[in-house]
């Protein structure tokens, strides 16, 4: 996985990203093919919260971390 401009990594609709930490890394990160797009870690969007508000196209949305650790996005 190869980072953008802004130190981020990045992947494209092809590759699989894992956040487990214990697999071995390759000597050279893989080099990705096609439009990339950028990672961002949920903890960076909820720092100690476990919800916050997301303002797009003039509507607001509610993303929550359940007490399984999943996602949910309501309008």
């Amino acid at each position: 996985m190869r980072g953008n401009q802004r130190g981020l990594p990045t992947r494209n609709g092809r590759n699989t990203v894992t956040n487990d930490n214990n697999l071995a890394r390759p000597s050279e990160p893989p080099v990705l093919t096609g439009r990339a797009q950028r990672i961002i870690e949920s903890r960076e969007l909820f720092g100690t919260e476990n919800e916050i508000l997301i303002s797009h196209d003039g509507a607001i949305y509610r993303m929550k971390i359940t007490r399984q650790g999943k996602l949910i996005l309501n309008k």
